[in-house]
Order: C-alpha cells, then sequence, then structure tokens
C-alpha cells in the first residue's frame, strides 16, 4: 500500500531562526532525521512505496535521501577499503518526490500528488512528524471491514493544562486534567480510500473539508489509541525523543524488536 507523507510545512515552532530553513521532518532523533523514523515504520509492516509531498525546505529532503548513506545505521564489514553492509535500510523502497506548493495546505497537497497513486482504493498518509507505536495492520484491517472512506487514529490529549469548572459567581465545582476528560485529538495517521478527494476542495485541508465531511455522512472511522504517541511540533519535543533515543527508549523503533509483519 502507497504511503502519502505531508513533509512541506515551514515548521516554524522547530526552528532557531530565520537562517534555519530545514524543514520540521528533517529535524534529528538520533542518528536519522523525523521522516526516515516514520518511513522505517510502514517499512516494518512492509509498505515500502512511498510519495513524499514536498514544500518548504524541499532540497534537504531530497539530498538526505540523494545522498544516503547506508553505513550510518547498519551494520557492515570494511573489506579492502569497501564497506561490505550486513543490513540495509532503504534498498527496496521507492520513493516519489513531489513539490506540491511551499504554501499549500496539506489537503491541496495530498490532491497533487493524486495521479502517483495510480488510481490505488486504499492507501496511507502521515504528517511526518509524529512517532508511534500503534499496530498498524490492525488499523488497516478495521477499516478494510468497513465502507467508510476514511480512518484516523485519534490519541487522548496530550496538553498539561486543567480544566476548571465553575458557577457564576466564580465557584470552582471540578478541576479536571485535560488528559483524563473523554476528549480525543487528531493522531497523525490515516488510512484513506479515493472517495477522500470527492470532498477536499481546491486549496482545501484533509482533515477539516475531507474528514470533516466524511464525518457528516456517517463515513468517517475513528482508531482509538493509548498507547505510545509522541508529536514534534517543538524543539523540547523533538529534544526529548532524542534524549530517548539515546537512552535506549524508543518503542517506536517496531523494526529493532520485533519481526516484520505481513503486508496487511
Amino acid at each position: 500500500m502507497k504511503v502519502v507523507l505531508f513533509c512541506g510545512g515551514y515548521g516554524m515552532r522547530m526552528r532557531n531562526g530565520a537562517a534555519d530553513d530545514v524543514p520540521k521532518p528533517m529535524a534529528m532523533v538520533g542518528p536519522r532525521p523525523l521522516i526516515w523514523h516514520v518511513m522505517r515504520y510502514y517499512a516494518h509492516f512492509g509498505h515500502t512505496e512511498f510519495i513524499l509531498c514536498l514544500g518548504y525546505g524541499a532540497a534537504h529532503i531530497k539530498n538526505f535521501f540523494l545522498s544516503y548513506e547506508e553505513t550510518i545505521s547498519n551494520d557492515f564489514v570494511l573489506r579492502g577499503g569497501k564497506a561490505e553492509l550486513l543490513s540495509t535500510d532503504i534498498a527496496d523502497w521507492t520513493i516519489t518526490f513531489v513539490q506540491t506548493g511551499i504554501e499549500s495546505p496539506i489537503g491541496e497537497r495530498l490532491r497533487r500528488v493524486r495521479p502517483y497513486l495510480d488510481g490505488d482504493e486504499m492507501f496511507l498518509a502521515n504528517y511526518a512528524d509524529v512517532l508511534s507505536d500503534v499496530p498498524l495492520p490492525d488499523m488497516i484491517e478495521r477499516f478494510s471491514n468497513t465502507d467508510a472512506g476514511a480512518s484516523m487514529m485519534v490519541v487522548p490529549p496530550q496538553s498539561s493544562f486543567h480544566c476548571v469548572e465553575m458557577d457564576e459567581g466564580g465557584k470552582v465545582g471540578s478541576i479536571t486534567a485535560v488528559s483524563e476528560m473523554p476528549l480525543w485529538e487528531n493522531g497523525g495517521y490515516f488510512v484513506l480510500r479515493q472517495e477522500v478527494f470527492d470532498h477536499i476542495p481546491e486549496n482545501g485541508d484533509l482533515v477539516a473539508d475531507g474528514c470533516g465531511e466524511l464525518a457528516k455522512r456517517g463515513r468517517l472511522l475513528a482508531y482509538p489509541y493509548r498507547g505510545f504517541w509522541k508529536p514534534t511540533d517543538t524543539v523540547k519535543e523533538r529534544a526529548a525523543l532524542d534524549n530517548a533515543y539515546t537512552h535506549g527508549d524508543r518503542p517506536w523503533a517496531l523494526w529493532e524488536k520485533q519481526p516484520a509483519a505481513s503486508i496487511a
């Protein structure tokens, strides 16, 4: 199944200044950028055909793969001055690079790569800046067993703030952590059918327009997940993931601990 990755945003909260033009998916976690970790996750389950929706900082992403060095993350034998790899990362990947505009919203980026989906009825999509160990085959199977037009992973709110309930006189009745409220937020992992394109207008949004319209029609499926899920919207969040990687705490790296699963 093809995987569409949205990797063309500015990522302003991840930047260190005007001179920093590296797109968010290229922020480093361990020896590799975020987008690599996301792609390895999908490849672990056999999904190795990627379509990258490029925009801001596209050259960084292109150059990373054009000059990819397998020895950084693979064991090898140096013999006669040449490296003989004992394993590889991306040798069996197919990556399509598509410039989808600097200012384009995500729905429009998806519209612009539709021709590269080859008419496949179902495909996967991801923001390329969130790491998770969500069981992808189960998510796909649940969606496949319905006639929904789209499925989105949803996760509990990640905010550490508290909500306060009070009366008109200002007396507080209860204080509840946002994470404990019966709410869910978009987790950024999607399984989509071609039908989603029927509901995304020109310069539209995938969630607000595409998924929003499908929800009104009762054709949007949620996949609730309470397991590991970490966004990288800020420098602090990226640094926390990088530190976890350094200390061997990387639950998203399923390829390091589980045998590869068959394609769902």
